[in-house]
């Protein structure tokens, strides 16, 4: 690829410098954690300031593409596993759109009886058991995510359905039941000592934890969906229109 900037283009310098690097950073050899050239040599390149430079590699920090470590160098960032929350698909269909491989490390089901919060939230009592489903999730190479779902009786789930179809697909292909409306709520936390566990990382490490509150087409709550995804794997965008 030739390193080269248009200095005679009306475009700013610190824009062409960040569309080339957006090229560059797709190429091979900048791939497996290898190193992009220092600062100062691509910036004598490309005939411009270590200022320019500077703020053309700052946006793509910025936007996660490119990693930089004080004495070590800048490197492009290992590609982050994504989800939208607009025109929301189960988990496993979302991954399949994108061509992601996703792997079950561990599928757990079970009658428990609801706290508090969640039978409130399905407007039941405490004493009725609801099924809960648990899923470790993630690429063939570890897991990134830990799934704790309740069902509302109303689903009729038994508890014996294949998981590892996905799990929207069998609310409605076999129960009728179509997931309509979701509702999230996305903070930042620390892992535990069990999410730790579960996802393979240190206790107090960071992870994005995510509550979705699912409903029918007749806005009736049908699951109460808890998400615990490792924080350097995994990134939750929004995407808004005005209305």
């Amino acid at each position: 690829m030739k390193i080269a900037i248009n200095h005679k283009s009306p475009i700013p310098l610190h824009i062409q410098a960040e569309e080339l690097l957006r090229k560059m950073i797709k190429l091979p050899q900048f791939q497996d954690g290898k190193l992009l050239p220092n600062e100062i040599d691509l910036a004598n390149q490309l005939a411009i300031s270590r200022t320019t430079l500077r703020q053309a590699l700052n946006k793509l920090v910025y936007e996660g593409l490119l990693i930089r470590k004080k004495g070590v160098g800048t490197k492009v960032a290992d590609a982050l596993i994504s989800s939208k929350s607009v025109n929301w698909l189960s988990f496993s269909q979302e991954m399949q759109a994108r061509g992601i491989p996703i792997r079950n490390f561990e599928l757990h089901v079970s009658w428990i009886y609801p706290t508090e919060i969640i039978a409130n939230f399905f407007n039941i009592k405490t004493d009725q058991k609801i099924l809960k489903l648990e899923r470790l999730r993630g690429r063939p190479e570890g897991p990134f995510v830990y799934f704790v779902s309740y069902f509302h009786p109303r689903t009729s789930l038994t508890g014996e359905e294949d998981f590892k179809r996905p799990l929207y697909d069998i609310l409605e292909t076999d129960y009728s039941i179509i997931a309509e409306l979701s509702k999230e709520e996305i903070s930042a936390t620390a892992a535990d000592k069990f999410i730790a566990s579960k996802l393979e990382t240190e206790p107090g490490s960071p992870i994005l934890f995510r509550k979705r509150y699912v409903y029918d087409q007749a806005e009736r709550p049908i699951e109460y969906n808890l998400g615990y995804y490792k924080a350097d794997s995994f990134v939750y965008s929004v995407e808004s229109r005005r209305a």
